[in-house]
């Protein structure tokens, strides 16, 4: 139907989605039809359904009960990173850490040669119940324990 250098088609893949152009001439005398007619056809049971959006993390769950916050510092060699004593502190409890942050980093008098001193604030978030005195404890233990294994610091005291 379409003049043949006058004409295209919108593609996706090798499905065809659309065509468009100019009309043939020898179509527009049959029809009796003077001057340049355009013309376009839109196949809509050829546009494919859209994908299933996979989420790369699993959908934000707020807890109403109150964050718990402790801070923490250690003292470590000089080569370790901030993301290192971080990912350690993260990686102790990962059902109620939610979230670690580096707020201070000291190097200097009273920390040692080739040592520095980096400071953490851990946030704790209960999900079904409050937390107790010894479940805080256990989890205090745990990110020192992670710290120093993984970074051979230590607590500052």
């Amino acid at each position: 139907w379409y003049h043949p250098g006058r004409s295209g088609c919108l593609r996706l893949g090798p499905t065809v989605l659309a065509q468009f152009g100019e009309i043939h001439p020898a179509v527009l005398a049959t029809l009796d039809v003077a001057g340049p007619v355009a013309a376009f056809e839109a196949f809509l049971d050829a546009v494919p359904r859209p994908k299933a959006v996979k989420t790369a993390r699993p959908l934000l769950k707020l807890s109403p009960l109150q964050p718990v916050k402790r801070d923490f510092a250690f003292v470590v060699d000089s080569a370790v990173t901030a993301d290192k004593v971080v990912r350690a502190a993260r990686g102790s409890d990962k059902t109620l850490i939610a979230g670690v942050e580096v707020f201070d980093l000291y190097e200097g008098e009273g920390i040692g040669d080739g040592m520095k001193s980096i400071a953490i604030a851990v946030t704790l978030q209960p999900t079904e119940a409050t937390l107790t005195d010894a479940e805080i404890e256990a989890v205090r233990t745990k990110i020192i324990a992670n710290v120093e294994k993984q970074t051979g610091g230590r607590l500052r005291g």
